[in-house]
């Protein structure tokens, strides 16, 4: 299979937006590049933007197969790059010594057939794909130099059969959402790229390509209460996918705006953590104009938020009215 080439960042751009994923002019530009260069991309940013999905887009403009690695605290080369099949193994040696009499050559179980791949050397051996290495940042150090070693030579080494290499290297997209800063060494064999929030405009777009039935208001509604969100002080900020959850229950609700009972029914698909949701609630509260009027000045500050500090004012000057009046009953 010939892997799709293009001529530019633009029309990798459009390869996306053609497979549902709405890149910024830096990501595109980034990940041309590392196709091109054939370099690791390292993306880096908060949960929820869109990392993990911008390398299953990737694979499906490239036509290619998305193998993906989740690391996690411990995970070490029997887990990436290969292992043996033990169980067969052992089945294999007993087989051999009760038909034979004799004990079997041991070197003949290190061969293809009880080699087990694993997710880096599957994509050194399949191309084209997409190697995923997933949140890099919850593995280990020594996990990282290993790393190194397989993308300087696209190569993985195993004793008992040498040298296993491919003919085409995978795009690797490694991922972190920065938990912990990931070694230089690495980093510099990378183009960086950090994928931040999408601003209005964009995520209202991405609402509204992703979620179908979504009524074009409440999609800028959602949007704004998401900025607010990420604008707050909490402990779990929701991303592009809490977005997107939120929209998908409110159509499934059957809302065509963001509701005090949508807004208590679909807490917990943006609340993801304890101590978050009475601010959660509290922020979810319904903007008071149209999409429209927030799409036509991205920087504008929150309205909302202007309401509820205005509706704030109404209550104190009626609690000083109704103060005023009863100190005249009382005169």
């Amino acid at each position: 299979m010939t892997t799709p080439r293009f001529g530019g960042p633009s029309e990798l751009a459009a390869a996306l937006d053609e497979v549902g994923y709405l890149p910024d002019t830096g990501l595109a530009a980034a990940a041309f590049l590392a196709q091109r260069l054939r370099r690791p991309l390292f993306l880096e940013g908060d949960p929820g933007v869109g990392k993990t999905a911008f390398a299953r887009a990737m694979a499906d403009v490239l036509e290619a197969e998305l193998i993906r690695l989740q690391c996690h605290g411990g995970i070490d080369a029997t887990q990436a790059l290969y292992d043996w099949n033990f169980p067969r193994q052992i089945l294999e040696l007993r087989a051999a010594g009760e038909s034979a009499g004799v004990t079997p050559d041991v070197t003949s179980l290190y061969t293809r057939e009880f080699l087990v791949r694993r997710p880096i050397l599957k994509a050194v051996e399949t191309s084209p794909s997409v190697l995923l290495v997933d949140e890099i940042d919850r593995a280990d150090d020594e996990f990282e130099a290993l790393l190194l070693e397989v993308f300087e030579n696209n190569s993985v080494s195993i004793p008992e059969l040498g040298t296993i290499s491919g003919a085409t290297p995978p795009l690797v997209v490694l991922t972190s959402n920065r938990t912990r800063e990931v070694h230089d060494a690495l980093k510099r064999r990378c183009l960086y790229h950090w994928i931040d929030h999408p601003d209005l405009s964009r995520e209202v777009e991405i609402l509204r390509r992703r979620v179908e039935g979504l009524p074009d208001e409440l999609a800028g509604q959602v949007a704004a209460a998401m900025r607010r969100l990420r604008a707050a002080n909490l402990v779990k900020p929701p991303g592009v996918a809490e977005a997107i959850d939120l929209a998908r229950a409110a159509v499934e609700l059957g809302e065509r705006s963001l509701t005090d009972t949508l807004a208590d029914a679909a807490l917990g698909t943006v609340a993801k953590h304890h101590d978050d949701r009475a601010e959660v609630r509290r922020l979810l509260a319904p903007a008071p104009l149209a999409a429209s009027s927030f799409a036509a000045d991205p920087d504008l500050p929150d309205l909302p938020d202007r309401a509820d500090r205005a509706d704030r004012a109404d209550r104190a000057d009626r609690a000083d009215h109704d103060g005023h009046e009863a100190g005249r009953g009382r005169a």
